[in-house]
């Protein structure tokens, strides 16, 4: 557990060095997937506040979802149509420093208060991608890091627009319901 955690708050912090553990540690699957996880679950906590136990699981469901297809675009921007010359990465390395990236994220629960979630969305969100450039150019082995926030901002707008339209369905669905 105290290496989880300390994994976590080096990704937070920025640590070039945890960024290239994990993606050499193929064990690290299991702790990347838990920090999206809990992330995840931190989004639909702040959620709840505008819906209750729905608007949670919603929420929770819709930031691993995002943060899927976030990874998948990533990897597909990044290795297919963006590639530097000594680019090389496979899926997994790709994963394991993404899912550190969410580490941010957890910060997400403190939108329970009202008064604090556009606040907190979009700082933690801010920070999710600013810690994803740093796991992308280490995964991806850039050397630019202006390529890694191009590769990284495709994707988060993307990403985004999805977030956005099935919390626009849900909650449409949400308000006929008796």
């Amino acid at each position: 557990m105290g290496q989880f955690l300390n994994r976590m708050v080096r990704a937070a912090q920025l640590d070039v060095t945890l960024y290239e553990e994990v993606e050499a540690d193929k064990g690290a699957m299991k702790q990347a997937m838990g920090v999206v996880v809990l992330s995840s679950v931190a989004a639909g906590i702040g959620t709840m506040s505008q819906g209750g136990v729905g608007r949670l699981v919603l929420g929770t469901v819709a930031a691993l979802i995002g943060w899927y297809v976030w990874a998948f675009l990533t990897y597909v921007v990044g290795t297919k149509m963006l590639p530097e010359p000594q680019t090389k990465a496979d899926y997994g390395e790709l994963l394991r420093t993404l899912g550190f990236a969410s580490a941010p994220g957890l910060l997400r629960i403190l939108s329970v208060f009202p008064a604090f979630t556009g606040i907190v969305f979009l700082g933690s969100s801010i920070w999710m991608l600013i810690a994803m450039v740093v796991a992308v150019r280490q995964a991806l082995d850039y050397q630019s890091t202006v390529r890694a926030v191009g590769v990284c901002v495709i994707g988060w707008l993307i990403q985004a627009a999805f977030l956005i339209l099935v919390m626009v369905l849900g909650g449409g669905a949400a308000s006929q319901q008796p």
